[in-house]
């Protein structure tokens, strides 16, 4: 595979962007590994590197070696696939599915040379955005981003889209999806609420999580000057439309944006070559890729139910070790995956991914819903069985009366 800004093949052109920057041959020494994860990026801005940030400590083997053009490769060349195994991808590409999938995807739009990217910037840019998803978050993490990326490029591919969105709605879409959850502390912005975080303080308790991850992707921007080349006032444009489209996977605004697609369908206004509707679709594409997981077959969807629970009850496991109110579905005692991804599916994902199906009646459409649906059932009959164990585990422990 080959670079297009440089028609060179890639794992040649990722050498010559690492010795542009002075990267050596000799691997650096072992050291304790940099893994503290702050809230606001512009704290690392200010403290670290600006040289080395974004650079991994050894030479990522995963694009170098023979692997990348075997298995992984394979799997790029089915990336519009929508059972495409993101768990597996990032196993391939030793744990670095974000970059990989994202920079092969601006690599086949051709965005690279459209836009005139440099490729060290890009590179440090993508791998900044990696790093700064916490690998511990069970759910919120640079995998998450990954499988939102991937299903946001399945969207752009439909009829509707494809025919209708210019190069520069289509980057925009790639990056808001990379970065939507960057930086995504591993909580709710009600836990940031109740808690007094300064970030719910710095944001006025609206939109609190994505708030951050706009200005934390607008702060890595800067930082490499992935950008820097094109004049002022359309980088603050670009800056501006990424938040617009990152803000809209505020889950609480949910209804909002679901009643304007609603309305638009009813009344068949939308109208593609115009601008502002487009950024409307791609807003609503970022929201489904956002909640695809119930969409995916039952193999992929139950991995993700399963981290996403954990994840809240991660948090319900702070919230009582602090004597806080423990936030709804947060109580491992009292919730179940099943149970909460029924509840999921029904009030949230359902709704909205029967309206996307209005808009784009494809046969991914269709699929999308037909995996919900049985996925559901699935979930349902789980739950139904866990009752039941559970009611005759209680039986048989009832005490006796003499």
């Amino acid at each position: 595979m080959c670079c297009i800004s440089c028609k060179i093949p890639v794992c040649v052109c990722v050498c010559v962007c690492l010795a542009r920057l002075g990267w050596g041959s000799t691997p650096a020494s072992s050291g304790p590994e940099r893994r503290v994860h702050r809230l606001l990026s512009f704290q690392r801005y200010l403290h670290s590197s600006r040289l080395l940030r974004g650079l991994p400590q050894q030479i990522p083997l995963h694009i170098l070696d023979e692997d990348y053009t075997g298995q992984a490769r394979c799997m790029l060349e089915k990336v519009g696939t929508w059972n495409f195994d993101i768990f597996l991808f990032d196993r391939l590409t030793n744990g670095n599915s974000l970059i990989t999938l994202t920079s092969h995807l601006l690599n086949q739009y051709g965005l690279v040379e459209l836009f005139q990217l440099d490729m060290v910037k890009l590179w440090r840019f993508l791998v900044m955005v990696q790093e700064d998803y916490h690998s511990g978050n069970p759910y919120h993490n640079a995998v998450h981003a990954a499988d939102v990326t991937q299903a946001m490029y399945c969207y752009l591919q439909e009829p509707m889209l494809a025919k209708s969105l210019t190069s520069y709605d289509i980057l925009l879409g790639l990056l808001a999806a990379a970065t939507h959850d960057l930086d995504h502390p591993g909580v709710n912005q009600p836990f940031l609420i109740k808690t007094d975080h300064y970030l719910a303080k710095l944001y006025r308790n609206t939109s609190v999580l994505e708030n951050h991850h706009w200005k934390s992707a607008v702060g890595l921007l800067r930082e490499t000057g992935l950008f820097s080349h094109l004049p002022a006032e359309d980088s603050l444009n670009l800056e501006r439309e990424l938040g617009s489209l990152i803000l809209a996977t505020d889950i609480s605004r949910q209804n909002d944006y679901l009643s304007r697609f609603r309305t638009h369908l009813d009344q068949e206004n939308l109208c593609l070559s115009n601008a502002s509707h487009r950024h409307f679709i791609l807003q609503m594409a970022l929201k489904c890729a956002d909640i695809c997981n119930p969409c995916r077959p039952w193999e992929l969807s139950k991995q993700w139910s399963e981290k996403v629970t954990a994840e809240f009850f991660q948090q319900g496991d702070i919230e009582k070790k602090h004597k806080l109110e423990v936030s709804p579905l947060c109580d491992r005692e009292t919730n179940s995956v099943g149970n909460i991804q029924i509840g999921f599916m029904t009030y949230v994902a359902e709704p909205l991914f029967a309206e996307w199906a209005r808009f784009s009646d494809t046969r991914l459409s269709q699929t999308m819903l037909g995996h919900m649906g049985l996925n559901k059932a699935i979930a349902a009959h789980a739950s139904r069985l866990q009752l039941h164990s559970t009611q005759r585990h209680s039986l048989r422990v009832l005490p006796v009366s003499l």
